[in-house]
């Protein structure tokens, strides 16, 4: 993920990469707890700390 999150920092990413990213990162929570809603996936990446990229990639941004 560091690796990917650089290679995205470097280059102009448009938001439906981002999405696509995201949708892989909400997809790997679903076949893990097998949930019925994403409300529930989003709080069981809370509770683990695991933001979206899209997320990650706009904090990052804003601190420089």
């Amino acid at each position: 993920m560091p690796i990917l999150l650089y290679g995205f920092e470097v280059c102009n990413v448009c938001k439906r990469d981002l999405y696509s990213l995201d949708f892989v990162v909400n997809r790997f929570f679903m076949k893990l707890f097998k949930p019925s809603d994403i409300f529930v996936v989003a709080y069981c990446r809370e509770m683990f700390q695991f933001d979206l990229q899209s997320v990650i990639l706009k904090k990052r941004k804003t601190k420089k």
